[in-house]
């Protein structure tokens, strides 16, 4: 049995052969976004397990890792520098469904933005650090920080973990990008 009426065409980036074209989630460099981000949420989470519960770092104070690296357990309910601090679980929650909703607006950019290795490095970086620093707060109540440098009898201003340090190398890789591109772009157009 026929029909006169055509057949629907397929619509999109496998219809037209352009595999690169981003969509509303996933773009050309999503992969290496996610890999990153799996890589630094889980690498975070393991190091926090390891030091909770195999370390004690809880029960044991501060004590000295190397002769500019401190161990000193703490809890961070607030944010950066413990602002905004408070022991409330609501907070908490909502500290932590802040992170997963910048997360995901970060997610979009990398997937509909202009972007590049260096760039879905950066924000995988970004969005692993900060949704590791949201199952804390869900998990826990706050964030488990414990490292603790110092030089010269003075002390870093704040304990911070590996999806804080995370964080600060995404933020400085986008800033490095941003600025090369700029630079880039300036250089073209004269």
């Amino acid at each position: 049995m026929s029909t006169d009426s055509p057949r629907p065409r397929a619509s999109g980036p496998a219809a037209t052969g352009d595999s690169t074209r981003p969509t509303w989630l996933w773009g050309p460099h999503s992969g290496l976004g996610l890999a990153v981000l799996a890589l630094t949420a889980g690498l975070d989470q393991a190091h926090k397990w390891y030091m909770l519960e195999l370390v004690g770092i809880e029960s044991k104070g501060r004590y000295a890792a190397f002769p500019f690296l401190d161990i000193r357990f703490t809890r961070n309910t607030g944010v950066s520098f413990s602002m905004l601090d408070s022991a409330s679980f609501n907070w908490q929650l909502g500290l932590a469904a802040f992170a997963v909703l910048a997360s995901l607006a970060m997610w979009i950019w990398l997937a509909r933005g202009p972007s590049n290795r260096l760039m879905a490095t950066s924000l995988g970086l970004i969005i692993g650090g900060a949704l590791a620093n949201a199952v804390d707060r869900a998990l826990f109540g706050g964030v488990t920080d414990y490292f603790l440098p110092h030089a010269f009898g003075l002390d870093w201003p704040s304990v911070f973990n590996i999806a804080d340090v995370a964080i600060v190398a995404g933020v400085a890789g986008l800033l490095y990008e941003s600025f090369v591109t700029s630079r880039k772009d300036a250089a073209n157009s004269s």
